[in-house]
């Protein structure tokens, strides 16, 4: 039968089997850096499919030669994934297999594949995940810090303003925070969450994991910042960044962010008794902390 595929970012019109005899998508981990890591599905998927779609074909050629893996390998990576998708489509339902590969780690994770995953599955596709090494796992099991809910936020923006604006974002998020950065930007970008969240809040980096020279050292910010700048080795290398999430103050009134907000919302109409006692209401929070809040920003605020 004929099948035509349209979307935003491709069309396709070819003849096509039965659905069932569809190929299949593999999204494929592969080493951050220790070759052994990867597993031995992961090598016998690479070896049988048809086609490797490979964000750099240079750096994955070495991987396969590694492991004498001969199968062919096309570019799929940022700058060609939208419009070279189709052609993988194509393949995929001629009944073709395909394996996703990145240069490193899980695909989609902070690299490319969003998109061919996306038209695959429109296209009914089967798509399988392969799993494997993922550098933010990996720095999240060996941080220290709360790993039962953590929030993962890829690369901050290259400019100070965009990165401290996502960081303002973030500022108060009890779960740990995940980052990925560039070498070249790792000081910068410390220097920001320092500035941001705080000098004393706990954070890890995890640098070259896997590798020869991993380093996976805790500090608050700012030693932690005064750390890598005193050691230029340290501002090298593939590098996550794993800050602790927010904590109220042990002094602090019993006041969440979220009871702030709705107290302030009613202080505009209502006197602080009054708001205060709605506010306990709708949040749980205790009447008379917040009453005493809502005195404490008034008396601020003159």
């Amino acid at each position: 039968m004929a099948f035509y595929f349209v979307s935003s970012e491709c069309f396709v019109s070819v003849s096509t089997p039965q659905s069932g005899e569809f190929g299949t998508l593999y999204v494929v981990a592969t080493p951050i850096g220790n070759l052994d890591d990867i597993s031995a599905r992961a090598l016998r998927i690479l070896a049988d499919v048809s086609l490797i779609a490979a964000e750099d074909t240079r750096h994955s050629t070495r991987l396969l030669q590694h492991f004498g893996i001969r199968t062919q390998l096309a570019a799929c990576h940022e700058h060609n994934e939208r419009e070279e998708g189709g052609r993988f489509i194509t393949r995929l339902l001629a009944g073709d297999d395909i394996a996703l590969i990145s240069d490193a780690g899980t695909p989609l994770i902070s690299d490319p594949g969003y998109h061919l995953v996306r038209q695959a599955r429109a296209a009914n596709v089967r798509v399988v995940p392969v799993p494997g090494a993922c550098a933010l796992i990996a720095g999240l099991s060996a941080a220290g810090l709360p790993s039962d809910r953590f929030v993962f936020e890829g690369f901050l923006p290259a400019k100070q303003v965009a990165r401290c604006t996502r960081l303002t974002a973030v500022q108060y998020d009890p779960r740990t925070l995940i980052f990925y950065e560039a070498p070249h930007r790792i000081l910068d970008s410390i220097a920001d969450m320092r500035d941001v969240l705080g000098a004393d809040r706990p954070a890890v980096l995890a640098r070259e994991l896997t590798k020869t020279f991993e380093t996976i050292k805790d500090l608050p910010l700012q030693e932690l910042y005064d750390w890598v700048a005193a050691d230029t080795n340290q501002q090298r290398g593939e590098c996550v960044l794993l800050i602790a999430g927010y904590q109220e103050p042990a002094d602090a009134l019993e006041v969440s962010l979220e009871a702030q907000r709705v107290l302030t919302l009613l202080m505009v109409e209502l006197p602080p008794k009054r708001a205060a006692a709605i506010a306990a209401e709708i949040t749980g929070a205790r009447k008379n902390a917040l009453y005493q809040w809502a005195l404490d920003n008034k008396a601020a605020e003159r």
